[in-house]
């Protein structure tokens, strides 16, 4: 059994401080209103079968690394979906059809988003259209079928079946429910970002004295990321840093940092982080992350696996975690920091540090899981 911290099991691939950094509470709220923030909790706090999802110690792993706490937000058990995604798009669906009668909703989507409307349409009964790229696994391209959906895949990327949705919902007067913004497209995307913010709520009302000192943020493009942000900004008095994780090969945000300006990533090659798998920063949140975003990393491919099965084993926590290929980044760049003293000293991580990570996702790919499972446990 190797050891949890050896060095060939993690790595970074690249490190980022934001030299634009500077918070702004007002800034940020100005961006995500404080009222579609409050809107989202009160309305999904009313939910059938709503709960706050656990938020557990990883204890284990906090025995190798000597921090405060590690916390880790398991959203394996939010709603029926085991997405974060879940609040998103479902709460954006329900404000849209309060306004409007008789419409088909639609969206562009990895998977875990497209769940989430397609979720929020069958709740209300409304018709929904799902655009997925090529790479998208058909197991999750059945999930939004049994939620009602009709799917159409398109060929090549996320940002090809963006495009051919945009285009065929212009056409046919669907609504658009994109977790991404654009010129003249940008209020539903802030209340899917502001039904991400409870989240937020969540971990604030159960630790209570323990403040947050440090919380990793995975991003695609950018809106969970800016919605925890901006959670922050509305919910906590004390604001921690903020570390941006991105998979190397589509590292929209890093680099749209690095150059002061969003900036588009070619991405060549498709990461196993599909639901990261973006080649541009949405425009709200490159609002927020430009300047609140302490530091950018990103991280390969190969330790996803590893991350899954060690939480799966109890390597990390004493309990059981089901973490899909999204949910582990912030895993592996709290621990590849620690294998990296320059990092480390960046980031001021020791004893008194509060860990924030977010495990974005459980079992929404159950092919995908098994495959990531089984490829670390070879490895562990």
């Amino acid at each position: 059994m190797k050891s949890i911290l050896q060095k060939d099991l993690w790595s970074i691939t690249s490190f980022l401080e934001n030299k634009n950094y500077k918070f702004n509470k007002e800034n940020i709220l100005t961006q995500l209103p404080e009222k579609f923030i409050d809107e989202a909790i009160e309305a999904i706090s009313s939910w059938d079968n709503y709960a706050p999802t656990p938020l557990i110690k990883l204890n284990k792993l906090n025995d190798e690394l000597k921090l405060k706490n590690i916390y880790y937000k398991d959203e394996d058990k939010r709603f029926e979906l085991k997405s974060f995604k879940a609040l998103g798009g479902a709460f954006a669906v329900y404000k849209i059809a309060s306004e409007k009668k008789n419409i088909t909703v639609s969206t562009a989507t990895a998977g875990n988003h497209g769940r989430s409307v397609a979720w929020g349409a069958q709740r209300l009964g409304l018709k929904c259209k799902i655009f997925i790229s090529e790479f998208v696994s058909e197991s999750r391209a059945e999930a939004m079928r049994n939620l009602d959906a009709e799917v159409i895949r398109v060929k090549g990327n996320y940002d090809n079946s963006l495009k051919e949705c945009i285009e065929q919902s212009n056409k046919n007067n669907w609504e658009i429910v994109q977790d991404v913004s654009w010129e003249g497209y940008k209020e539903v995307p802030k209340l899917i970002m502001a039904g991400y913010t409870i989240m937020v709520k969540e971990i604030i009302d159960e630790i209570n004295k323990n403040s947050i000192t440090h919380v990793f943020l995975q991003a695609g493009v950018g809106g969970m990321a800016a919605a925890m942000i901006a959670g922050f900004a509305k919910l906590s008095e004390n604001i921690p840093q903020f570390i941006i994780i991105e998979p190397e090969n589509a590292d929209c945000v890093f680099q749209s940092i690095k150059n002061n300006k969003p900036t588009t990533v070619d991405i060549k090659k498709e990461t196993v982080m599909g639901g990261m798998s973006c080649g541009d920063v949405s425009s709200i949140a490159w609002e927020i992350l430009k300047n609140s975003a302490n530091y950018c990393l990103t991280i390969p491919d190969e330790a996803i696996s590893t991350a899954v099965a060690l939480l799966a084993e109890k390597r990390l926590s004493n309990e059981k975690i089901i973490g899909g290929e999204c949910a582990v980044p912030g895993i592996i760049a709290l621990i590849g920091s620690f294998n990296n003293k320059e990092y480390l000293d960046k980031l001021k991580l020791n004893s008194e540090s509060n860990v924030l990570l977010f495990g974005c996702e459980g079992l929404t790919d159950d092919a995908m899981y098994q495959k990531l499972l089984n490829d670390g446990l070879q490895k562990i």
